[in-house]
């Protein structure tokens, strides 16, 4: 019989390392531990989203579908949801995963085996993230829940056209409660490329924003 997994509590976080801080490209020293919102920067996270792969990086097509690509496919799947959904609901999408220029991407049954203290750093790196952009640190509700709907339509549209799944799978297998998008192509970019485009869209978010709070 193998050994049962022993999982950790938030409050031994700070145990796990003597140093827990990355220094970034911005020249940032983010502590993963207890981020500050002001060590954080969009060009430091749209170059790690952009660098990290969905799926553990089998899917299909000669570059990597990256979370930066998953990002921006979740804001179009919330402006169909909600049409008019303002730039802060929609900044909030865009970020749903940005936690993940540090932490990568862990699939699903992976995340699970981690446990919660994966959870907790997660947690506390979206809450500085939101903040550090103007966002509530923590999302209503409704908001969270129209995000996450939108999350899972698009890992079923990314699953059907890039992972190798079935349509019966996603549901079966995946425990997929939305349908995969069928009136959409997905293409995968280079690096840079995905990089630019998640960084144009946030410019075009965070302008609206700073419109709105004249």
């Amino acid at each position: 019989m193998p050994k049962p997994l022993i999982v950790a509590t938030p409050k031994d976080l700070n145990a796990h390392a003597p140093r827990t801080w990355q220094r970034m490209l911005s020249g940032r020293r983010l502590n993963l531990i207890d981020p500050s919102p002001l060590d954080i920067e969009i060009e430091d996270i749209a170059l790690g989203l952009a660098r990290n792969t969905r799926w553990n990086g089998q899917t299909k097509g000669a570059h990597g579908w990256s979370v930066a690509q998953h990002s921006d496919l979740v804001v179009e799947i919330v402006r169909r949801l909600k049409p008019r959904a303002g730039a802060q609901l929609l900044m909030a999408a865009k970020l749903h995963d940005a936690s993940e220029y540090v932490t990568h991407d862990l699939i699903t049954p992976l995340k699970a085996a981690v446990g919660d203290v994966f959870k907790e750093v997660e947690h506390r790196l979206t809450r500085a993230i939101f903040v550090r952009f103007g966002l509530a640190p923590v999302l209503a509700p409704a908001d969270k829940a129209l995000i996450k709907q939108a999350d899972v339509i698009a890992a079923a549209t990314e699953a059907v056209q890039l992972a190798g799944f079935t349509a019966a799978e996603c549901k079966k297998v995946l425990n997929f409660k939305e349908k995969p998008l069928k009136d959409v192509k997905l293409v995968p970019l280079p690096v840079a490329e995905a990089e630019r485009r998640f960084l144009e869209g946030f410019r075009v978010l965070e302008k609206a924003i700073q419109l709105q709070a004249r």
